[in-house]
């Protein structure tokens, strides 16, 4: 082999080992997501979701005929990715440990289209909104109020009173798929027979159809 030839070859076999340590570098040991690197590719405002494991998980899916059940708001703190969500209590959780909550580590993350509308003063309301509700109790109930929270309804609402944003129409809980007997199970566990079919809610999938949001991120 000519010198010019080994010259091409010693450039190739390089550019493959280069492309080889920057594809091992941003995956995780399991490879299911990325690392911290490229989590703070996230804007601040960005929305995740993802699924776990639990009945309640299983139920809103089903009634929602989505595969999502969790979502929350991304903000970097001090050079860290950190997800705002409404569990028991409300609070922030690393955006690395978030991942590993869900099944397989697999989820979606999607931004605003318009995303000039997420102004400083904006991104800071909604940051000190999401911060007032921490320690707040999960709302098992789904009621549309700030004494408890869920999750979506979390979402919702620092976009709206952050930066008057309205991600979505709110629905009645009647008209989700009720008729499941999963679904049936944990609405009689919550409500008895008095289950408010007529109360204002907001579900992950909803805010997933949002045609205000882009997704920038999907390992599903």
């Amino acid at each position: 082999m000519n010198k010019s030839k080994k010259i091409v070859a010693i450039s190739f076999l390089s550019f493959l080992t280069v492309l080889l340590f920057v594809g091992a570098s941003t995956l995780s040991e399991n490879g299911k997501f990325l690392k911290t690197k490229t989590q703070q590719s996230f804007n601040d405002g960005d929305i995740i979701f993802q699924s776990s494991q639990s009945e309640q998980c299983e139920a809103v899916r089903i009634a929602t005929n989505s595969k999502f059940s969790h979502c929350g708001i991304i903000f970097n703190e001090n050079g860290k990715c950190y997800v705002y969500e409404a569990i028991q209590p409300v609070k922030k959780t690393l955006l690395s440990d978030w991942i590993r909550h869900g099944i397989d580590s697999k989820y979606l993350v999607m931004r605003l289209k318009d995303s000039t509308l997420l102004v400083k003063s904006s991104l800071d309301k909604m940051k000190s909104y999401g911060k007032n509700l921490f320690k707040k109790d999960y709302d098992i109930y789904f009621e549309w109020s700030d004494e408890n929270i869920y999750c979506s309804e979390y979402v919702w609402k620092i976009y709206k009173n952050g930066a008057n944003i309205e991600l979505c129409n709110l629905e009645k809980l009647k008209s989700f798929n009720l008729d499941d007997y999963r679904v049936k199970a944990i609405l009689s566990e919550r409500y008895g027979k008095n289950i408010p079919l007529n109360e204002d809610v907001v579900a992950p999938s909803q805010l997933a159809k949002s045609n205000k949001l882009v997704t920038i991120f999907d390992n599903y």
